[in-house]
């Protein structure tokens, strides 16, 4: 198929390969690993199939896929699909997340860990929450990936970014509007307030909605990166950012949220979602 719209300055940032070690080393490995921790808890017991909307170059679905889910990962970005596709277990496309080329109902589950990044409209993001509804079973998961809107502030506080008066400013504006510039370390995005975005999620149709701060405060901590190279360090961050992931007060102290919800008023999905103390060993 052709390669689907998506914004030059978008495309290149995700050409110049940065996020493909971006969650496998440092400080972004928080990320990854409470990304996989949260999912394995919310997520019914595979197999079943699992859509992975904006998935990247598989980082998340090599994961899903050992773990027992039939994976369909889509993504925009070519290099992305073509290392995807190289993942035993993966099935990779090009697509749109606003107006995916699949069936009705065809998903168990829907992830949408990346394309809510980089849609700075509401209406484009209202497109892209109600087409993960449409290809999720009745019942089904969705479960949408937000960049918190004081991550940008609190980011380069830590990076020494916010005494510089030009970017100062930058972030000033960021903060009032959401919406990141093109420059520095990202590229053009949105940023959410917690209860934005689970008013986007209700609006599509979501229902029972829970959320999960994915980093907490841990990732603000300068030698957190440290932590996660020892084993029995890695799993007691974990350990203490679970203990403050749902409250309410600090959802927004994360860089990132999860958001959780059923499709169809589906909270009676007979393979029930593990309870928050169980975790698979793998």
């Amino acid at each position: 198929m052709d390669t689907p719209e998506l914004r030059p300055e978008i495309r290149a940032y995700y050409e110049r390969g940065g996020e493909r070690t971006r969650l496998r080393q440092g400080v972004g490995r928080l990320e990854f690993l409470r990304t996989r921790d949260v999912l394995r808890r919310v997520l019914p017991e595979p197999p079943g199939r699992l859509l992975d909307v904006g998935g990247g170059d598989g980082v998340h679905a090599e994961w899903l896929a050992a773990d027992g889910w039939q994976v369909r990962l889509i993504d925009p970005v070519p290099d992305h699909v073509a290392a995807a596709a190289r993942i035993p277990g993966i099935e990779a496309e090009l697509g749109d997340a606003r107006k995916l080329a699949v069936d009705d109902h065809e998903a168990d589950v829907v992830l949408l860990l990346g394309p809510l990044y980089h849609l700075t409209e509401p209406a484009d993001r209202a497109r892209c929450l109600a087409e993960a509804v449409r290809a999720v079973r009745p019942g089904g998961l969705v479960v949408a990936a937000t960049i918190n809107r004081y991550s940008a502030l609190h980011d380069q506080l830590n990076r020494g970014g916010w005494f510089e008066p030009d970017r100062r400013a930058r972030l000033a504006e960021t903060t009032a509007t959401g919406v990141v510039a093109p420059d520095g370390h990202f590229t053009v995005a949105y940023l959410h307030q917690p209860s934005e975005i689970a008013a986007e999620t209700a609006a599509a149709g979501l229902t029972g909605i829970r959320q999960y701060a994915v980093e907490g405060a841990a990732w603000l901590l300068g030698d957190i990166g440290d932590y996660l190279d020892d084993p029995e360090r890695a799993q007691g961050v974990l350990d203490a950012v679970r203990l403050t992931e749902a409250d309410p007060a600090l959802l927004g102290v994360s860089g990132h949220l999860l958001t959780v919800g059923h499709a169809d008023g589906g909270a009676a999905d007979p393979r029930a979602a593990r309870p928050p103390g169980r975790t698979r060993s793998r």
